[in-house]
């Protein structure tokens, strides 16, 4: 009996030890992780500074001008002195601090983020002493062959910051402070078309995007209810004729399909064929004809394609045909995206007044400067409705959705490749 005692306190012991090695674990974890994320934070927003300060952006110009367009460095003189006074600079300034820090917070986590510190002085070390570029991976030369990466910076991602808009894009290696500072996208200077542009979100959109410095095509089939705006260029264009519009889109960095139809409850041979040629099939039609634009070495950076499904993807809108050929294009435009040929973003949108909806809750001009707001943290999935499930539904049903597709589907690559084995 008394032997068993003492072999259950033993246990006992033995638990609390253990309790408390996993809470140390857990301590280290999670200011190793959190030493990570500050150092991101820090290096990037340093970098920010370097585009608002006069005396650090003389240190940092030395960076951007020893890159041609196609990320080939100008001289190797130069390359060496962009990394001696922007990289090594920028890499001791963020140790120093990371050090401090550590030294005062006494975490043993916190050292996690030194030596991640260390790796970019290192690199650039390396870069600026032996001259070589195989560290410098973001800058890498070449043809962009990926569209820009939404979890962490790629070659595409930061080219925009160089040669697509320089107060934008800061973020190095995951886009954290891009989507803070909603530096994830800029629309300065793009030139997006906009379909449905006689609509209530359409007319709205139009007007946020100028307001972003943006140049507007608004593709309408009713160019009688548009007046004439600053920054607005309307251009006619009818159902079934996608393909005269080409040589407009050769010229769009975004273009924004935004038309629709909504029958009601009407379930006739007719409404369902109207519902899903503009809904459905005319959407993807406009689609593939962009897609025939992104040519030329940097147009996967620039090239983008936003696509409003509508929340009917996930739920009821009172209308059964609008939710069907919503959510047929809503699954097409899921597997379209596994090409990667250009960033393909898709607007969830509930129900705001418009004339497919007079009993909308929100406004056109609320879900217009909303979805704005995300497109420049780079969402992909944006997401304006008033239904809380819809935030839950949406990224379960897209993301089994998208596995799905790639798991049972192929490439038009692919295929050939196949073809030819």
């Amino acid at each position: 009996m008394i032997k068993m005692l003492a072999e259950n306190l033993m246990g006992i012991e033995t638990l609390q030890i253990n309790w408390v090695w996993l809470n140390a674990s857990l301590q280290f974890a999670s200011w190793a992780l959190f030493s990570l994320l500050l150092a991101e934070v820090l290096r990037d927003s340093y970098h920010a500074l370097c585009h608002q300060v006069n005396w650090l952006a003389k240190w940092h110009n030395k960076h951007h001008m020893a890159y041609r367009r196609d990320l080939s460095i100008v001289s190797l003189k130069i390359y060496q002195e962009s990394q001696l006074y922007h990289d090594i600079l920028e890499s001791s300034l963020l140790l120093v601090v990371l050090i401090a820090i550590a030294l005062i917070v006494q975490q043993l986590g916190l050292w996690l983020g030194v030596a991640y510190g260390c790796t970019f002085l290192y690199g650039a070390s390396v870069r600026y002493f032996q001259g070589k570029i195989d560290t410098d991976y973001n800058h890498l030369p070449g043809p962009l062959e990926t569209i820009p990466s939404i979890w962490w910076v790629n070659r595409s991602y930061h080219w925009r910051h160089h040669f697509d808009d320089v107060n934008a894009y800061y973020s190095g290696v995951f886009p954290l402070v891009d989507k803070i500072l909603g530096t994830g996208l800029s629309l300065k200077g793009k030139t997006i078309a906009l379909t449905g542009a006689s609509g209530a979100l359409g007319q709205a959109l139009a007007a946020e995007l100028v307001k972003n410095n943006a140049k507007v095509v608004a593709l309408t089939t009713n160019p009688e209810k548009l007046v004439e705006q600053v920054g607005v260029k309307v251009v006619p264009w009818q159902l079934g004729n996608e393909a005269e519009l080409r040589n407009s889109l050769e010229k769009v960095d975004i273009l924004i399909i935004n038309h629709g139809i909504n029958v009601y409850a009407s379930r006739t041979s007719e409404a369902i064929n109207s519902s899903y040629e503009v809904n459905t099939f005319s959407a993807l039609r406009l689609m593939d004809i962009f897609l025939t634009t992104v040519t030329g070495p940097q147009a996967k950076a620039t090239k983008e394609i936003w696509v409003n499904t509508s929340e009917a993807e996930v739920s009821p809108a009172l209308s059964p045909l609008y939710e069907l050929s919503k959510r047929a294009l809503g699954d097409i435009v899921t597997l379209k995206r596994l090409d990667g040929d250009c960033v393909i973003r898709k607007l969830i949108l509930g129900p705001f007044k418009s004339q497919l909806n007079p009993y909308g809750v929100m406004s056109a001009q609320q879900v217009a400067g909303a979805i704005l707001f995300f497109a420049r943290r780079d969402f992909r999935n944006i997401i304006v409705a008033i239904n809380p499930l819809t935030y839950l539904l949406f990224p379960l049903k897209e993301t089994s959705t998208s596995l799905y597709y790639r798991v049972f589907s192929r490439t038009a690559k692919s295929e050939q490749d196949l073809r030819k084995q």
